[in-house]
């Protein structure tokens, strides 16, 4: 009998824990917002958060997450490139967590040259290893070395960040003045096809 006590609130413990893991984020109609784990009577619902408090979604997987944070993934592709596709339905497929970042300005070329020589797109960072052009036995291969799971094992509803621009955008001052470093050698060869000016597929 005398360890009835401890059990009781260890099994209370773990009802609490187990409660507490679905919570609500509620705004009210002054604009507090307020988390509860019971859907609130009044307010606007803003979104419902599973498993940890400090995300909109479920983590990632340990190994995945550990992948992510010791070698980021990152693509470097053009509209109306089918090795683009490519490559971004093998990532996807794969279940890796990436950034993608587009080549369409002359300051976009410019900045994929600071990273890389070559002129064929797609682009695959991992890490410090780099992919020129699509190839998915290499591109497997690679995120293989660099711990990335064989398979999906994204979180459901897990979502990439929508594509951003190779360069960020200049202010406004800035262009005004014009660098000289960020202008691009005009010794490019024509574009090809759909290609940004200087680059293949």
């Amino acid at each position: 009998m005398k360890f009835a006590a401890p059990f009781f609130s260890l099994a209370f413990l773990l009802l609490a824990t187990s409660a507490q893991a679905q919570l609500y984020k509620s705004t009210g109609p002054d604009g507090k917002v307020t988390y509860s784990d019971t859907p609130p009577a009044t307010g606007n619902v803003v979104q419902k958060k599973t498993g940890s408090i400090g995300g909109d979604t479920d983590p990632l997987p340990y190994e995945l997450a550990q992948a992510v944070k010791n070698s980021p993934v990152t693509l470097y592709s053009s509209d109306k490139c089918i090795p683009c596709d490519d490559g971004r339905k093998l990532l996807t497929g794969r279940g890796i967590p990436f950034t993608e970042k587009t080549i369409k300005s002359n300051e976009d070329i410019a900045a994929l040259r600071r990273i890389t020589s070559e002129d064929q797109l797609p682009v695959l960072i991992v890490g410090r290893d780099k992919q020129n052009g699509f190839d998915s036995s290499s591109w497997n291969t690679t995120l293989t070395s660099a711990g990335y799971p064989q398979s999906n094992r994204l979180p459901k509803g897990y979502r990439n960040a929508a594509p951003v621009a190779a360069a960020p955008s200049a202010k406004p001052a800035e262009k005004a003045a014009g660098t000289a470093a960020e202008t691009v050698s005009t010794d490019a060869p024509p574009a090809a096809g759909n290609a940004p000016p200087g680059f293949r597929f």
